[in-house]
């Protein structure tokens, strides 16, 4: 296992945040598009994505605080 440095983990979850701010952001402007329909593969994927960083994030998070 990789020991990764406060500051690495810190700036990694800056990173995420901020992916996981601009997909939340592309979500709603595909889903506010007038035929959202035709965007419901890129809106799962943009709403995966921000499941899986989330759940980066809480990992991030777990580490720092051991």
């Amino acid at each position: 296992m990789i020991n990764y440095s406060e500051t690495e983990l810190n700036e990694a979850k800056r990173q995420i945040a901020s992916t996981v701010h601009k997909l939340k952001e592309t979500v709603k402007t595909l889903e506010g598009k007038e035929q959202s329909q035709r965007y419901r593969s890129q809106i799962t994927l943009a709403k995966r994505r921000i499941v899986e960083f989330t759940l980066a994030l809480d990992l991030i998070e777990e580490k720092l605080m051991n």
